[in-house]
């Protein structure tokens, strides 16, 4: 007997769908979201459960029928919300989440920066999303700011404090995530204020691993050696 899928109580299939939208050719988003493993590492910080969405590129709508004013944020963060209910609807529906994604970010270039500052931020804060974030690759060289975020007051985003805490390394903190955000000689990095320290990159944790790996191999050939000198004195 096949059940029929469930979401919030509701039959999934009474609930609107987004259309696919066309993949983009997105330079940035390969290199500063996907190579260095931004969803796995809030993943693992916030842990996996289907209340929470951490995913890139998700359409957002007040409702999927809404014919235009989507936005396809570069990174999104829901908290309290229906993995499955995105999963079945393709995109992420204000109205039936029954609130806004919590986060969002953008990562400019050249081609975008300006629609960011204006038209996005205009959306989003409309969409009452509780934080704005942009990240600048080529931080102030280019954009004037390497890393921005807005907060929505009342009903307009009023700018995050940055903080210049050594040459080429910005900290913006975010009260939604309890996070900092950081602009790190052009990397984007997330800044844990309790312990005081960044999370760790995905490449950074395998090199950590195979460091440690390293270091146990050595330490046992280290044990291997000293017995076989004991064994060697005792045959004496």
């Amino acid at each position: 007997m096949t059940s029929k899928l469930k979401v919030q109580g509701r039959d999934a299939r009474t609930l609107g769908v987004f259309p696919d939208f066309p993949p983009r050719d997105d330079m940035q988003n390969a290199l500063h979201l996907y190579d260095d493993g931004h969803q796995a590492i809030l993943r693992r910080y916030f842990g996996v459960n289907e209340n929470t969405i951490i995913l890139s590129e998700v359409p957002v709508r007040w409702t999927p029928s809404q014919q235009r004013g989507h936005r396809i944020p570069d990174f999104l963060i829901a908290f309290d919300v229906d993995r499955p209910m995105l999963v079945q609807q393709n995109g992420y529906s204000i109205r039936d989440q029954g609130k806004p994604p919590d986060f969002v970010l953008e990562v400019a270039s050249v081609r975008t920066a300006e629609n960011d500052v204006t038209t996005k931020r205009r959306d989003y804060a409309n969409f009452r999303i509780p934080e704005y974030w942009r990240f600048y690759p080529t931080g102030i060289e280019r954009y004037g700011e390497p890393i921005a975020g807005d907060r929505l007051v009342d009903d307009a985003y009023s700018s995050i404090e940055i903080l210049e805490i050594e040459p080429d390394h910005f900290h913006g903190h975010s009260e939604v995530l309890n996070l900092d955000l950081c602009w790190d000689h052009g990397k984007l990095r997330w800044f844990d204020p309790a312990p005081g320290q960044h999370l760790l990159l995905v490449a950074e944790e395998l090199n950590a691993l195979a460091a440690e790996r390293q270091a146990r191999i050595a330490a046992e050939a280290r044990v291997r050696e000293l017995e076989d000198q004991l064994r060697a004195r005792e045959e004496r």
